[in-house]
């Protein structure tokens, strides 16, 4: 009956993206990928101290498919880099990268030729914490940034059936 009063168009999917885009910049679910001792700093961070829930990232997915932010925490070998890729490429778009701590972003003080210097040869990385290992608020700041970044990205908009379909 509302509906029918408005002659604009299109009000009730205007709405329903708006309230799509709000609730993905309000609960991002991390992919958490711990390999060391950055690994525990980020526990700690989703651990009631610090309370990640806050920011609504407060169910960790281990499917790629369900995460919006893979948060690399750690070493990654020449041998886990595969793994590590095909992992990044299952995410679905919008998806984010967080390298925590020095061997992430820089392969740490590990010179050795079976480790990975720095994940940003692998996959790209929007969010970089320093710090062998960084403490669990870096990472709290981390996502705060990740939100701030999506509240200014391109949200997600209505596509038509047809530009979905492959081949046409």
């Amino acid at each position: 009956m509302a509906t029918e009063a408005y002659n604009g168009g299109g009000w009730i999917a205007t709405k329903l993206e708006w309230l799509i885009n709000w609730g993905r910049k309000r609960s991002p679910w991390p992919l958490p990928y711990g390999t060391a001792c950055c690994g525990i700093e980020m526990m700690c961070a989703l651990a009631a101290g610090y309370d990640m829930a806050r920011f609504g990232a407060e169910r960790p997915s281990f499917s790629p498919r369900q995460a919006d932010v893979l948060i690399q925490a750690g070493t990654i070998n020449l041998k886990m880099a595969p793994v590590f890729k095909r992992i990044y490429d299952q995410m679905a778009e919008p998806r984010c990268v967080i390298a925590m701590g020095a061997c992430a972003c820089s392969g740490g003080v590990f010179r050795t030729y079976p480790t990975l210097q720095g994940i940003d040869k692998l996959v790209p990385v929007d969010i970089y914490i320093p710090g062998c290992p960084p403490r669990p608020e870096a990472l709290l700041q981390a996502l705060l940034l990740f939100i701030e970044k999506t509240e200014k990205s391109q949200p997600i908009t209505h596509k038509k059936y047809s530009d979905l379909l492959v081949g046409t």
